[in-house]
């Protein structure tokens, strides 16, 4: 059976939420969302359709922005934009069965309405319709949909063709596709195609999507390994995912990881102050969640990719969630692998393999009852952090001057709330 989608995105999200709620039209107002106590530099989250027209680019940095233009800087609130997209999420539930919807990120999402089309005797751009002016009128945001029969070509529809029509609505099927978007440049402007891609492409001598579906299939697996088989499949509009797929998803292996950027240089000694709060954090997600790893990871990048990142995986003995265990392993990967002469900017660390707590055997050959004790302890820490709030208890590591946990605790998203 044929099905239909809507790909439904808040238009300039961030900045559209900050008009709101200073009264103000996103459409008739210069304003971009940053944090600009973090210098020129810092890249700016949203900017307005007005500030769109007038040449400044999404996600550019303040210093970007040309002299001559005035506009409002308002302060990231990430508390504010989940508190915004959640009541727009309720919006849809006022439509469609939530086994229907899938949030594809804070400002997107997929909807299967198949079934709803006789329901409610409309058209899919009639109920497309139906459902901007319900948001609009609800809370003050514009939004463009894409309508396909299938979810890419909805996405593709949203971000190629609805942006170019009135009425901030695109709809393509395969054969609409092909007539209109087979020859359309950059490839980069398709969903799943970044920059880099589209360069591995162009040296193939493939510019556009009919080139993709009339290649030498076998050049684009020998490029792309298994990569290449979506390629090829929405170079001719077609996608086997549904909804219900993505839902009864489950992955083989999960794991759970932390970055950050840091605010300034950090020498060797005070990054690794750092890596022990992320440490501690990501242990207290696996005993929150009832999950052991027994594989650590770490990454660490260099002041101005003064040289090439380093880090590195260690595995451990035994399935674990314990602090003290993570912690060693991840200072073993630090220390031995680190460049203690080069400013750290940024570290990441990974907690592979993770499995369900339940499905852990017991080692004869570890000390139960110590392991049972710390993990009881954070198990209470867990409880009253999400009680009370994350910087109710922290550890004497978080009050040295290089730390950043307490900080990044007042973060959404790296954001102020």
């Amino acid at each position: 059976m044929s099905r239909t989608y809507i790909c439904i995105d808040l238009k300039t999200f961030y900045a559209s939420v900050e008009c709101v709620e200073r009264g103000l039209d996103p459409f008739n107002t210069n304003l971009v969302v940053a944090d600009s106590s973090r210098g020129k530099g810092t890249i700016c989250l949203a900017v307005t359709p007005k500030m769109k027209m007038l040449g400044v680019k999404n996600r550019c940095r303040i210093f970007e922005i040309p002299a001559n233009i005035k506009y409002i800087i308002a302060m990231p609130r990430m508390k504010k934009y989940i508190e915004y997209s959640a009541n727009i999420y309720s919006i849809y539930l006022r439509y469609f069965s939530e086994q229907d919807i899938h949030v594809y990120s804070i400002d997107e999402a997929f909807i299967d309405i198949t079934e709803y089309l006789n329901l409610y005797k409309l058209t899919p751009i009639e109920l497309a319709k139906k459902i901007i002016k319900d948001i609009y009128d609800t809370y003050g945001i514009s939004s463009a949909a894409g309508i396909g029969t299938n979810m890419y070509l909805a996405k593709i529809a949203l971000d190629i063709t609805a942006k170019h029509l009135p009425s901030n609505i695109g709809f393509l099927d395969e054969e609409k596709y092909k007539k209109e978007l087979w020859h359309h440049k950059p490839l980069s402007d398709f969903w799943q195609i970044g920059k880099g891609i589209e360069k591995r492409l162009n040296k193939m001598g493939i510019f556009d999507m009919y080139d993709i579906a009339h290649s030498d299939y076998k050049k684009i697996y020998k490029e792309f390994g298994i990569n290449a088989e979506y390629l090829i499949d929405h170079s001719w509009g077609r996608e086997n995912c549904t909804i219900k797929d993505i839902k009864a998803y489950k992955p083989q292996s999960t794991s759970i990881s932390n970055s950050q950027v840091l605010f300034e240089d950090y020498s060797f000694i005070k990054a690794r102050t750092v890596l022990k709060e992320m440490v501690e954090l990501g242990s207290l997600r696996l005993v929150e969640k009832g999950l052991m790893t027994n594989t650590v990871g770490i990454y660490i990048g260099y002041s101005k990719d003064i040289i090439k990142a380093t880090g590195g995986t260690k595995l451990i003995n035994n399935y674990t969630n314990v602090y003290s265990e993570l912690l060693k392993a991840a200072l073993y990967i630090y220390d031995v692998t680190t460049n203690k002469q080069v400013p750290i900017r940024r570290i990441g660390i990974n907690f592979s393999k993770v499995i369900e707590k339940e499905d852990v055997q017991l080692s004869l050959f570890e000390n139960q009852e110590k392991i049972d004790k710390e993990r009881k302890l954070e198990l209470t820490i867990c409880d009253i952090k999400n009680k009370i709030g994350k910087n109710i208890i922290i550890r004497g590591i978080d009050l040295q001057k290089e730390a950043t946990a307490i900080l990044r605790n007042k973060l959404i998203g790296g954001h102020n709330r």
